[in-house]
């Protein structure tokens, strides 16, 4: 029998001590052209001094290194402080990027994430877009604006709506109003010198129930099998009354000038996604991010609770100009940004918009160019501000309609009355109902 003879010896090679080797400086392995020589290069060059401000003192590692940790982590796909820790131990990059000093532990990260970078992460973004433009990286002329929406990480049932809340804020009122009213009846007081009930009697009908407390020696009592007096349930009535009130009233605060928000973020409004898995159109916590490209990078961010585009352009456009040093000329962008309140302000800002039709599409087919109903198709007489049907018949301006967006702007629409269409042969088809 052939029996197997190892010629090899089991030992350690090192000896359990590392051989020292050359090279001993960590940026020859780097190559010349990896992005993170590119990354620091380019915040060596950036003014910090918004981020240096938000800083009572400085330890051993500069905002500006954090920075680059932190910048560099993004680009890569990671956004965990504790994963950004590991790397900066770990990974020849973001040890090229520390330049000798001391890792961050994932606190300091987050820190400098919340405090720091936060409050000043719009005026770095305008340092980069500028940067961006002496260089001659982008042309500052044309923007391409689009948006999508993100979900964000909040229970989707813990909504809150604020035509619900306002809706029980009001039946909460009118029985406030009838409890004073009951409450002066039955104490012989008198607090509401009128017909309306406002805070301030509220609170002067809290203090005379607990200064009858105090004079009539009323011990309030709590418990099964004890009867409660009547004084001691019109107090805990009426602070029951006071404590949701008081729920209303923050819930109104958290929404603003949103229709709802999230319980567990309240940043987050409910909007509808594209990604709909159950097909019945779920409102879900989501922000509408709204970005700028310019020569294929994103010049400028802005971030809100608006669930459509429309009324995210003209917010978009005065965040921009107000911290970019160039002013965008042409604003390029989908059917989704168009309105007349968009088209006005970029006209009277000097700006060309290049925004598509929400009819386009629809305007090319052949069914939509033979409909003789629409005012697109009639002759316009522009002296006489007049349309002219396919019957020759005149249409001539009846009455202006005034509607109100949301936002507050004012638009208005002429309506243009047939002078006679009885005995039209085109009437079907013309009007149709």
């Amino acid at each position: 029998m052939q029996k197997t003879k190892l010629t090899h010896k089991n030992y350690t090679l090192n000896g359990g001590i590392y051989q020292l080797k050359l090279p001993l400086n960590i940026e020859t392995i780097i190559p010349e052209n990896d992005s993170v020589r590119l990354l620091s290069q380019f915040v060596e060059g950036m003014d910090l001094t918004d981020l240096y401000s938000t800083y009572e003192r400085i330890n051993s590692l500069s905002p500006r290194t954090l920075l680059k940790i932190v910048l560099y982590s993004y680009m890569n796909g990671d956004y965990s402080s504790r994963s950004i820790e590991q790397n900066c131990k770990r990974d020849i990059n973001f040890m090229y990027l520390l330049e000798g000093c001391t890792p961050p532990d994932h606190a300091t990260i987050a820190r400098f994430r919340k405090i720091h970078f936060a409050p000043c992460s719009k005026r770095i973004l305008a340092e980069v877009s500028n940067t961006l433009y002496d260089l001659g990286e982008i042309s500052g002329e044309t923007i391409f604006i689009d948006g999508t929406k993100i979900e964000a990480n909040a229970n989707k049932y813990t909504f809150v709506w604020k035509k619900s809340v306002t809706k029980n804020q009001a039946k909460l009122l009118i029985k406030l109003a009838i409890f004073v009213d009951e409450c002066e009846k039955l104490y012989g007081i008198e607090i509401v010198h009128g017909d309306t009930v406002k805070i301030k009697h509220i609170k002067k009908l809290r203090k005379k129930l607990y200064a009858i407390k105090e004079t009539s020696d009323i011990r309030f009592v709590h418990g099964i099998g004890r009867r409660k007096s009547l004084l001691q349930k019109s107090i805990e009535t009426l602070e029951g009354y006071l404590s949701k009130l008081k729920e209303y009233n923050h819930k109104l605060h958290l929404c603003g000038k949103r229709n709802s928000y999230s319980k567990t973020d309240n940043d987050a409004t409910f909007m509808r996604l594209k990604e709909d898995a159950m097909g019945n159109g779920q409102l879900k916590p989501a922000f509408n991010l709204q970005h700028g490209v310019d020569s294929e990078y994103i010049t400028w961010l802005t971030i809100g609770p608006q669930p459509t585009d429309t009324t995210t352009l003209i917010p978009f456009l005065k965040d921009a100009e107000q911290h970019l040093k160039f002013k965008y000329k042409k604003i390029s962008a989908d059917a989704g940004y168009e309105s007349e309140e968009n088209y006005l302000y970029i006209e009277t800002n000097s700006q060309t918009a290049f925004i598509k039709p929400a009819n386009y599409e629809v305007s090319k087919t052949r069914k939509y160019r033979n409909d003789i109903g629409k005012i697109e198709n009639m002759e316009y007489d522009e002296v006489s501000d007049l349309y002219i049907c396919k019957n020759n018949k005149k249409l001539r301006a009846d009455h202006i309609i005034h509607s109100k967006s949301k936002t507050g702007y004012v638009s208005e629409k002429t309506i243009y009355k047939c002078e006679c269409c009885k005995g039209c042969s085109y009437k079907s088809e013309c009007i149709k109902r």
